[in-house]
C-alpha cells in the first residue's frame, strides 16, 4: 500500500461552497509559472509591473490574458490602455521580475528598454515578447483578467524564467 502524497493545507471549503484563501494560495505557491513583465506606457510615461498569470487562450486568432490585482499601482493606467506588451522574462532576469514587482521605484530607469514604434516599452534580453490591443478587462474577485489580442512578438533562444513557491527556478531539459 502506497502512502497519500496529499499534503493538507487546509480544511474543505466553507459552509458557502467557497474554497479558503490559505488552501487556494497555497496550492498556486506550488504551481510553477512562467514570469513576465506587463508593460504599457501611460501619456509618455513607462509602466510595469511583474505578473505570472499569463495564458495562452487561443492560437487563432492569437489571444493571451493575465490578470492584475485591482489595487495595483498599475491599474489606474491599464485600465486606460488600447495596447501592452507581455515580456517573457529569460532565466537570468530574476532581478528585473524583482525591480518590476517593487513599489515606489523608476522601475524603467533600472533596466535596458526600447519602445516600438506603437510606444509600447519591450525589455532587452527577455525569452520574447508579445504585443498586442486590450480586447476587454473582466472583473473578478478583487482582479481583472485582462484579454489580449496580440498582434506582434519575438521570440529570443534564451531560456525562461519560472516562479515556483516563492523562488525563482530555471528549466532542465531531458527526455522521457
Amino acid at each position: 500500500m502506497s502512502s497519500d502524497p496529499t499534503i493538507s493545507a487546509g480544511g474543505p471549503a466553507s459552509a458557502d461552497g467557497v474554497l479558503d484563501r490559505e488552501t487556494f494560495a497555497a496550492l498556486f505557491r506550488r504551481h510553477p509559472a512562467g514570469v513576465a513583465v506587463v508593460s504599457l506606457t501611460d501619456g509618455a510615461r513607462p509602466l510595469g509591473f511583474t505578473a505570472t498569470s499569463v495564458i495562452s487562450v487561443s492560437a487563432q486568432p492569437a489571444v493571451l490574458a493575465f490578470s492584475i490585482n485591482g489595487t495595483s499601482s498599475a491599474w489606474p493606467a491599464l485600465s486606460r490602455a488600447e495596447t501592452v506588451t507581455i515580456n517573457l522574462l529569460a532565466a537570468d532576469q530574476r532581478q528585473v521580475s524583482t525591480v518590476f514587482a517593487t513599489s515606489g521605484i523608476d522601475r524603467f530607469a533600472q533596466v535596458d528598454w526600447h519602445q516600438l514604434p506603437t510606444g509600447e516599452p519591450v525589455l532587452y534580453g527577455t525569452a520574447g515578447w508579445i504585443s498586442g490591443r486590450i480586447l476587454e478587462r473582466v472583473p473578478a474577485g478583487g482582479s481583472y483578467v485582462v484579454i489580449v489580442a496580440a498582434d506582434r512578438a519575438e521570440l529570443s533562444n534564451e531560456e525562461p524564467l519560472v516562479y515556483r513557491n516563492r523562488t525563482y527556478h530555471q528549466l532542465l531539459e531531458y527526455e522521457i
